[in-house]
């Protein structure tokens, strides 16, 4: 693709990385046919290759518009078109330097602008969100039907292991999961404890970021890489093998640490560092996958017994281009899955996109349900908390992370 950047970005690093990526593009459409916007509205402009010409069409100097901020809104950033893109286009980044020029040309209505502050204010920071989060709770016998399936139940935290091993990882608590799934990490832990690995937490650590990064508070969003750059630095000194996400959508944001800070002079190693560190809890699982099978033969707790369905977070699959691989690890550790239609597809979730674009979301979350309980499972795994919270919101099945499930699977060895 020819490209012509305006004078006002053209010279700075998002232009430079902005023609860079508008180059790569083809045209060839690839993207469109697993756009899960564009397979629901069916506009060429609220699928990837319309997307990108509006960005370009901005970035050549064009005025933004409303209708343009509009369809680069209702992206969901699943990232399934660069799965899907022939010549490695990585639109998601692009869409970043795009928004955050339409946002600025155009604004935001007073409405919005609140919204957005309120959930950039609320998600990312614990001691806000969890008295929030215990309020509705409380109120939650109280609710009517629709409003009380959207507050989810209480959990009651089980147990850290208590014993240390000289081997040492370091796990993100992140914003939200702590107090909606607090047992995930602890099942985590659990885990590999198993294994012979202490999971640490680093107390100064939270939110990843992602959210403030991805509503165009950008600068925000750094801050918050930052303080977790700084929580987990003494652990790497002290030989911590790795960082673990047991929230892929943290993941995929903590793997871009190194190149969104690449021009902080303070930052920009130890960013390089850390995202060269962090790995999904699958892949720490995967790599010790010979020992898991040995306490799975030896645990009196069987899964095969249990039917599975798999949802595979886009955070997972796209973003961090692990498609396929939770599946077929446990697979191999004698879990039974159901076949899943069109698992590419996005859960409706997508961060903060289920309260900004309902409408859309909830038809997405409609789809998602239909295909992973068409096998007639028993429980519905994942592999991150935003979509766990929304596919719960829409089935009585229980939906866990996988590995609150490989922990019971383990039990009681």
């Amino acid at each position: 693709m020819e490209t012509n950047l305006a004078d006002f970005i053209k010279d700075t690093p998002q232009g430079r990385e902005a023609d860079a990526i508008l180059r790569k593009c083809v045209h060839c459409g690839f993207c469109t046919a697993t756009c899960p916007t564009y397979q629901l509205l069916g506009d060429e402009l609220d699928g990837p290759r319309g997307r990108i010409y509006l960005m370009k069409q901005v970035l050549e100097g064009a005025p933004a518009t409303e209708k343009t901020q509009l369809h680069l809104d209702r992206c969901l950033t699943c990232r399934s078109c660069e799965t899907t893109c022939p010549s490695g286009v990585q639109y998601g980044r692009l869409l970043d330097i795009g928004r955050a020029v339409v946002d600025e040309q155009v604004g935001r209505s007073p409405v919005e602008t609140i919204v957005r502050s309120a959930l950039r204010s609320v998600i990312p920071d614990a001691a806000r969100f969890n008295p929030l989060l215990k309020l509705g709770q409380l109120a939650r016998p109280l609710l009517p039907g629709a409003l009380k399936r959207k507050v989810p139940v209480t959990i009651k935290p089980s147990q850290w292991p208590a014993s240390s091993h000289a081997r040492k990882m370091v796990v993100l608590d992140g914003c939200v999961q702590p107090g909606l799934s607090p047992n995930t990490n602890a099942a985590a832990a659990r885990v590999l404890d198993k294994l012979g690995i202490t999971l640490v937490r680093a107390a100064q650590a939270g939110c990843c970021g992602a959210v403030s990064y991805h509503l165009n508070a950008q600068e925000e969003g750094l801050d918050y890489m930052r303080r977790n750059i700084d929580a987990w630095w003494p652990h790497i000194e002290q030989g911590a093998e790795a960082i673990v996400m047991t929230a892929s959508g943290c993941g995929a944001m903590v793997a871009e640490y190194g190149h969104l800070l690449a021009h902080d002079r303070a930052y920009a190693e130890k960013a390089a560092r850390v995202s060269a560190l962090m790995k999904d809890v699958s892949e720490v699982i995967a790599q010790e996958k010979d020992t898991v099978q040995k306490l799975a033969r030896s645990s009196v707790q069987k899964s095969q017994s249990a039917t599975f369905a798999f949802h595979p977070p886009c955070t997972l699959q796209h973003g961090l281009k692990m498609k396929g691989q939770v599946e077929k690890l446990l697979v191999e550790l004698g879990f039974n899955l159901t076949p899943v239609k069109d698992a590419h597809l996005c859960c409706g979730s997508a961060g903060t996109y289920s309260i900004l674009q309902p409408a859309i979301s909830q038809q997405l979350l409609k789809n998602k349900i239909s295909a992973l309980t068409a096998g007639a499972p028993a429980a519905i795994i994942t592999a991150n908390i935003g979509c766990q919270m929304h596919l719960q919101t829409a089935t009585g099945l229980p939906v866990m992370h996988w590995i609150e499930a490989l922990d019971c699977h383990l039990a009681p060895y």
